[in-house]
């Protein structure tokens, strides 16, 4: 039985299995999505894990649906490493995307600050954040934060070749202290002892804030509608409302959900 909660006029929060509960949101209402999904069998999260090829694309389907034309969805996952080989299930789940309608926007990468030792590999240090968009995403505000090596130098000439192969020339340009940033983000961790807050000390999984902060800036604007199908322990509602977004947001499991509806109450 799915539990509603409702928090002021703009979050909802569904404590439910998301795909009994996503067939309730209306076709074509959600712009952003920013979630992710269980890596393969890596956590268990209190043994209400269901997970496997028939789960994630019934989800995918079902959010192919609930997007609007221009929304984008932002899928975090990695693989699990079984008998020596990487599963490869991220590729699996971003083809079936592309399969069902989405173009693939962006292949983003996440780069973590602590890595796992491991003495037959290469540390792993990254995972995939794969931005997928219902057409061409409406809304880009890319954020403009990378520093540049030569800032307030001017450039040597700019200028547009033609099909005669002569240069028109636009003059010299300044450079900025800031351009746009790249497609590899180096965030921190906030799991295990990195983790400061004590309302997701029990949550194995803490989506880093900054990385949910900085997706929701870059594909949605204010009074948009984000939704986190996989809401875990609510950091994507925790920003949303910062960032005056509308929220739906759904979790399975009991206890995560009431950490989920505390730490957005709290906000």
């Amino acid at each position: 039985m799915t539990k509603t909660v409702k928090i002021g006029k703009s979050i909802c929060l569904f404590q439910g299995d998301c795909l009994e509960v996503m067939k309730d949101i209306p076709d074509g209402s959600v712009d952003l999505t920013v979630t992710s999904p269980p890596y393969d069998n890596l956590r268990t999260y209190n043994d209400s894990l269901v997970w496997g090829e028939h789960t994630w694309k019934a989800i995918i389907e079902q959010l192919f649906g609930v997007t609007k034309k221009g929304g984008v969805v932002v899928w975090v996952v990695g693989d699990a490493t079984i008998k020596g080989s990487e599963t490869g299930t991220s590729f699996k789940q971003a083809l079936y995307f592309k399969e069902v309608g989405f173009n693939l926007h962006d292949t983003m990468i996440y780069q973590k600050n602590g890595v796992m030792p491991s003495t037959k590999r290469y540390c792993q240090m990254f995972e995939y954040m794969f931005v997928f968009s219902k057409s061409g995403p409406k809304t880009t505000n890319l954020l403009k934060d990378k520093v540049n090596k030569y800032a307030n130098t001017k450039t040597g000439n700019i200028g547009q070749r033609q099909v005669n192969g002569n240069i028109i020339s636009k003059g010299l340009k300044v450079i900025k202290e800031r351009g746009l940033r790249l497609n590899v983000w180096v965030i921190n961790n906030e799991g295990g002892w990195m983790n400061k807050d004590p309302l997701t000390k029990n949550h194995p999984a803490t989506f880093p804030e900054q990385l949910v902060n900085d997706h929701i800036i870059s594909w949605s604007n204010e009074g948009d509608t984000v939704l986190d199908p996989m809401m875990g322990s609510g950091t994507t509602g925790k920003m949303a409302k910062l960032l005056k977004r509308n929220f739906i947001g759904i979790e399975k499991d009991p206890e995560y959900f009431e950490i989920a509806k505390k730490r957005i109450e709290g906000v």
